[in-house]
């Protein structure tokens, strides 16, 4: 039985592969590019964050979605999904595979093997401080220090490539080789629809040469650079706009966000206001890459 209400695009007769769900709209920080909270999306509204569900709710709904839909992989998102511990003690055990996302700068519990950590950072110090807050950067690398050797739950931190960032995306991999990360992902800032700010490409003609420079930084460190080849190659044009005005993620992933006693399922997983044509999601592409092996990756190499 589905205990929380589900309200949007939800459709009961689907099959997910894979669901994301925000288990919390708290957050110890306030950063300035969160999508989850811009104007328009379902959980803009204050109030969201002081009326959340209970942990059984969640769980005995996440437990009936899973079953009805077959979904295999759940993403735990936020606000900060560590601030409700017990809760994610308990609902990694629901799902073959589990990912939690996190600002990094709450002290991260071993799960296993069997989860993996996507940690936030979207620049090197300075950069990434401008956004998330002072001090941010080193908390998070703190953080990762601390962890106890035994400590078996993989990390990953994904940092989000902007028209801002796209210069200095080598600095940030030189500072994280070598420590606790055991690797590192780029996606791509997906914009609100008419997003003409400091962080967004004005076309996709534009971005091309910050996938570029993802593409040259996996080949000077391979193995730790984790963005696949493929998925690079169809974030160029014209192949991007092929992948987006077909999005997978549509079909393949149940976005579940919460708004106060029930989950809405928003137009797509970052929300109602994106502009789909300028999309650079890793969901989107990483799914792209799998089921489109045969679209042509043009002058990118693997």
């Amino acid at each position: 039985m589905i205990r929380a209400r589900l309200t949007g695009r939800y459709r009961e007769d689907a099959r997910y592969p894979a669901a994301m769900v925000n288990v919390t709209n708290r957050c110890n920080l306030a950063c300035r590019h969160c999508f989850v909270y811009r104007d328009g999306n379902p959980n803009a509204e204050p109030a969201s964050a002081r009326h959340e569900m209970t942990d059984a709710t969640i769980l005995e709904t996440l437990t009936a979605l899973r079953d009805r839909h077959g979904i295999g992989s759940m993403l735990w998102m936020g606000g900060e999904p560590l601030l409700r511990r017990r809760l994610l003690t308990d609902g990694v055990r629901l799902f073959p595979r589990s990912t939690v996302t996190t600002n990094g700068t709450v002290p991260l519990i071993d799960f296993g093997p069997e989860v993996l950590y996507v940690v936030s950072l979207d620049g090197p110090e300075d950069l990434n401080d401008a956004l998330r807050g002072d001090g941010t950067y080193r908390r998070v690398l703190r953080n990762l220090e601390r962890l106890p050797a035994g400590f078996a739950t993989p990390v990953q931190v994904q940092c989000v490539v902007t028209r801002r960032n796209q210069g200095r995306l080598e600095e940030l991999t030189r500072a994280l080789v070598g420590t606790r990360v055991g690797w590192l992902t780029f996606s791509f800032y997906v914009p609100r629809a008419r997003d003409t700010g400091p962080d967004a490409w004005t076309t996709n003609d534009e971005r091309a040469a910050a996938v570029r420079e993802v593409v040259r930084l996996k080949a000077r460190y391979p193995g730790f650079i984790r963005n696949s080849g493929r998925s690079l190659a169809l974030m160029l044009p014209p192949h991007c706009e092929r992948v987006t005005a077909a999005c997978p993620a549509q079909d393949a992933v149940l976005p579940l966000w919460m708004g106060g006693d029930h989950f809405v399922t928003p137009f797509c997983c970052y929300g109602n206001d994106v502009d789909c044509g300028r999309c650079g999601a890793w969901v989107v592409f990483h799914l792209a890459a799998k089921l489109d092996a045969g679209l042509s990756a043009g002058a990118v190499g693997r």
